[in-house]
């Protein structure tokens, strides 16, 4: 009995170890998937038009999330322009004036839309522990190489804003509130659909499922919660199997 009891009080010790561990790996995700507004484009080919998905969580523990307005570039003005409806919001586009008339495809654009906002009913806001999408399509995306870069404004129920415009660190910290963005790519040669990338119309995109997946650092939390449930269930395995034996 002695010599059995100890090392099964070790295994359920690991096991449980392994467990807690799993818990902590599976949170940290989480929290790094969920910890900011995000963009994610379902394409970056330059010419093409792409659905981007916009992730809202909540971040206040008391108020709920009722407004948000996101910012459209200038210099590089989307001459295409148009929203997915999500229940219980309404949405503006709003046009304007830029600041300097911009050349896209042999044309000169004086005005474009300039943001986008999203005002929530009282039954729709977004709760504590609560994210919500946002879905447009833009087009056409600029020159290879182009950062896109969308900042957003997030109103709380409380009086409440909080500003996502930080630009991008260079020294690899990540900014407190950084700016949803995403940097534009060289066009394939099926993106152009036989003919120019411009010439690639809206309705073309409108059978693409816009994108489900969060940023890097958000894909790399769903990852680390994987690897924490591979080695509990691991732990869990070698312990009942021990017993068996």
């Amino acid at each position: 009995m002695t010599h059995t009891t100890t090392p099964t009080r070790h295994r359920l010790a690991t096991t449980t170890a392994a467990a807690a561990a799993t818990g902590a790996l599976m949170l940290l995700g989480a929290g790094m998937a969920s910890a900011h507004v995000t963009v994610s484009p379902n394409k970056t080919a330059e010419g093409t038009y792409a659905h981007a998905t916009f992730s809202v969580p909540n971040e206040s523990d008391s108020a709920k999330t009722d407004k948000l307005t996101v910012q459209l570039p200038e210099k590089t003005p989307f001459t295409s322009v148009s929203v997915q409806p999500v229940e219980g919001w309404t949405v503006k586009v709003n046009q304007g004036k830029l600041t300097q008339p911009v050349e896209v495809h042999g044309t000169t654009v004086t005005e474009a839309a300039t943001s986008i906002t999203w005002t929530a009913d009282r039954a729709h806001q977004i709760g504590p522990d609560e994210f919500q999408t946002f879905t447009v399509s833009l087009g056409t995306l600029p020159a290879a190489g182009t950062e896109v870069v969308l900042p957003a404004t997030q109103h709380y129920t409380d009086g409440s804003v909080v500003k996502w415009d930080d630009p991008a660190t260079t020294d690899g910290q990540e900014a407190e509130h950084p700016a949803p963005a995403f940097t534009t790519t060289a066009a394939a040669a099926d993106d152009a659909h036989g003919g120019s990338a411009a010439s690639s119309a809206p309705a073309d995109e409108a059978a693409a499922a816009p994108s489900t997946s969060d940023d890097g650092v958000g894909v790399a939390g769903l990852w680390i919660g994987v690897v924490g449930l591979l080695v509990g269930a691991f732990a869990l395995v070698r312990t009942f199997g021990t017993r068996k034996n």
